[in-house]
C-alpha cells in the first residue's frame, strides 16, 4: 500500500484502459489489458490546473430508484462529473415523504453507471462508526470499479438524530468526533492493520480488505463552514472542500482562513479543490425560467431564500454567475436544481451550460 503523501494525486485502477487523469486524480491502467501501453501521468491539484466540473446534487427525495437511475444516465451522456446523495432519513419538513437510504441507492446506481463518479454530500458522521464507514466506502469503491466520492460532515438535524434514537450531542462534540472519524477512516484505508485509540472510537489490530480501488483511497470531501474547527478539519484531512449555499456569500473570506489553517498545519491549499453547493434554475427561455422559479419558491422557498443565493435564469445567464464562482476559486459545483432535476433540465444544462463553463477553466 502507498504512504500517504498530501501532494500525491489519487490513482484509479481500471479495467482495459489506459492511464488518463481526470479532475486532478491519477487514472492507472494496472489492470489494463496492454499493460505495456500503460502512460505514467499526474496533476497537482491547484487552481491553474483543476478543470471546472458540475456534478448534481439530488437529495433523493419523492422519488423511487428508477428516477434516480433516470437522472444517473442522464448525467452520465451529458459530461456531469458526478452524481451526489444526501445521507437523512427523511427530507426536512417532509416525513411523509419518500426518502432512500444513501449507501443502498449508490451501491444500486454503481452497477447501473459506468464512468459517473458517485458521492455523499454529505455523511453525517454520528449515524455510523467510522470504521463501518471506512469499510463500507471500500466496499462502494470496489463495486464502482473507483468511482466513490466520500462526503462527510458532523451532521446537524436534531429532529432525525431524536426520531431515530441518535444522541444529538453539542456541536463542539460533533466536530471532535469527527476529527476522530476521519482518523479511523483514513489509518483504515492507508493501513494493513490499524490500531487507535481516542476519546470516541477505537481500533485494535482492525483490517480493512479489500481496501478502495482509489489509491491511496476515494478523495475526501468535507462539507460545512465553521471558521474555527470545521475548516481547520478540511485543512488536515480533506481533498476537497464543499462550501454550504448558505454561506457562499462569504466565499472569498472562508477561503482565507481555509488558507491560514492550511499555513498553521503545513498543507499546500492549492491540494483541496474548492466545491460549492449551488441551487440552480434553469429555463430554456424567459418564460419557462419564470414558470421553474414559481415552481422552485413553491418548493424550496420555505427551506432557503432563493433571491439571496439562487443561480437562475436563461443559459446565458446562468452561465454569467456560475463563472463569477469560478473567479472566487470554485472548481466543481454541486448543482441542485430547483426543479427537482427532471431529465429535460438536465439536458439543456448538459448542452447550454457545462460546454460554456469549461470553456472558463
Amino acid at each position: 500500500m502507498d504512504s500517504r503523501s498530501r501532494s500525491s494525486p489519487h490513482r484509479v485502477l481500471v479495467p482495459c484502459a489506459c492511464d488518463t487523469v481526470t479532475d486532478g486524480f491519477r487514472v492507472r491502467a494496472t489492470l489494463c489489458c496492454n499493460p505495456a501501453a500503460a502512460i505514467a501521468a499526474e496533476v497537482r491539484m491547484s487552481d491553474g490546473d483543476t478543470p471546472i466540473q458540475c456534478g448534481l446534487f439530488f437529495p433523493q427525495v419523492a422519488t423511487d430508484f428508477g428516477g434516480l437511475v433516470e437522472r444517473a444516465r442522464a448525467c452520465e451522456d451529458g459530461g456531469w462529473h458526478s452524481l451526489w446523495l444526501a445521507d437523512h432519513m427523511w427530507a426536512r419538513g417532509l416525513p411523509d415523504v419518500d426518502h432512500l437510504e444513501i449507501w443502498t441507492a449508490l451501491a444500486a446506481l454503481a452497477v447501473r453507471t459506468t464512468h459517473l463518479r458517485l458521492g455523499t454530500l454529505v455523511l453525517c458522521n454520528s449515524y455510523r462508526n467510522p470504521a463501518l464507514l471506512a469499510k463500507m466506502a471500500s466496499s462502494l469503491d470496489q463495486i464502482s470499479e473507483g468511482r466513490l466520492e466520500l462526503g462527510i460532515g458532523a451532521g446537524w438535524m436534531d429532529e432525525e438524530y431524536r426520531g431515530y434514537g441518535y444522541n444529538f450531542p453539542p456541536v463542539r462534540v460533533r466536530i471532535e468526533q469527527l476529527d476522530e472519524g476521519l482518523d479511523v477512516i483514513k489509518r483504515l484505508f492507508t493501513e494493513r492493520r490499524a490500531t487507535f485509540q481516542g476519546k470516541y472510537y477505537a481500533l485494535d489490530d482492525a483490517p480493512n480488505n479489500p481496501k478502495a480501488v482509489q489509491s491511496p483511497y476515494p478523495p475526501i470531501t468535507i462539507g460545512g463552514s465553521g471558521e474555527r474547527k470545521l475548516l481547520r478539519l478540511v485543512a488536515r484531512y480533506a481533498d476537497r472542500w464543499n462550501c454550504p449555499m448558505n454561506a457562499a456569500a462569504d466565499l472569498p473570506h472562508k477561503l482565507e482562513v481555509l488558507r491560514s489553517h492550511c499555513a498553521d498545519v503545513g498543507r499546500d491549499p492549492a491540494e483541496i479543490t474548492v466545491s460549492e453547493q449551488v441551487i440552480v434554475v434553469l429555463g430554456k427561455d424567459e418564460a419557462d425560467f419564470k414558470q421553474r422559479w414559481a415552481m422552485a419558491k413553491q418548493m424550496l422557498g420555505g427551506f432557503a431564500d432563493l433571491d439571496a443565493i439562487a443561480v437562475r435564469g436563461t443559459s446565458e445567464e446562468v452561465v454569467a454567475g456560475l463563472r463569477a464562482k469560478i473567479d472566487h476559486g470554485v472548481r466543481l459545483f454541486t448543482i441542485m436544481f430547483g426543479d427537482f432535476a427532471p431529465v429535460e433540465t438536465l439536458r439543456l444544462f448538459s448542452e447550454s451550460v457545462i460546454p460554456a463553463l469549461r470553456t472558463s477553466s
